[in-house]
């Protein structure tokens, strides 16, 4: 009996050690070294890819894409404009942040086509044929058009790209291709009373290309150039 006694009190005593051992390595020093280190060399990426203004105010992360609308919730064309934020669906706890819930729209690529074709934008007129991935597309690129078509660039359905009318898979990408950003570059001009060849060369000094060369597609970020082109109208 006392042995038994003994032997048990001395595995509860064991692991009692045990867990105050791994609970002060893995949840104190681990943590520490390992923050230590992403402070000490990946600074910018462990405090959230922080991205600031000329007055060094942070105006949001490199990683996630912002709207630039009016006070109606149109697009304001003043700015440049990122890819359409049509993820999951919206949230009815906090309405500031509708696209709370990250991730694709779920549409199949032939939602709303009719024969392996999408059908002309004037076809789609109850709600079901608004939600599918067709009228999304269609009406998308029609936005794109109208309301980069100035006096003297008119856009044609062929030069939109598939980034101006497709969400991403997580519905909040930070970037869009350079195509879609050079297509903007005169309306942007013409609503900021700026010459085009002032936009263009702010574009231009925000294109990345592909990481180590090959891979991934080139693009632009859309904070990072939008702040660029605060401070151009700025000093314009």
């Amino acid at each position: 009996m006392n042995n038994s006694v003994g032997n048990t009190g001395r595995l509860l005593w064991a692991g009692f050690r045990a867990l105050i051992l791994l609970t002060v390595v893995c949840g104190v020093i681990y943590p520490l070294a390992v923050t230590g280190v992403a402070q000490a060399a990946f600074h910018g990426k462990a405090n959230g890819s922080e991205i600031k203004d000329a007055d060094g105010k942070v105006v949001g992360s490199s990683l996630i894409g912002q709207s630039y609308t009016d006070k109606d919730g149109n697009p304001d064309l003043k700015w440049f404009q990122g890819r359409p934020q049509n993820g999951l669906g919206e949230n009815s706890v906090n309405t500031q942040y509708k696209l709370i819930l990250s991730g694709a729209t779920n549409l199949s690529g032939d939602s709303g086509a009719k024969d392996g074709e999408c059908e002309p934008l004037a076809a789609y007129k109850s709600e079901d044929d608004k939600a599918t991935l067709c009228y999304r597309v269609l009406s998308a690129r029609q936005a794109v058009i109208d309301d980069n078509s100035t006096a003297t660039y008119k856009v044609k359905g062929s030069d939109v790209p598939a980034d101006a009318v497709t969400s991403s898979g997580s519905g909040l990408d930070p970037a869009i291709s350079p195509e879609y950003a050079d297509l903007q570059v005169y309306r942007i001009a013409e609503k900021n009373h700026l010459s085009v060849a002032q936009v263009q060369k702010l574009v231009d000094a925000h294109k990345d290309g592909r990481l180590l060369g090959f891979m991934g597609e080139p693009t632009v970020n859309v904070l990072e150039l939008n702040i660029g082109l605060e401070q151009l109208t700025q000093k314009s």
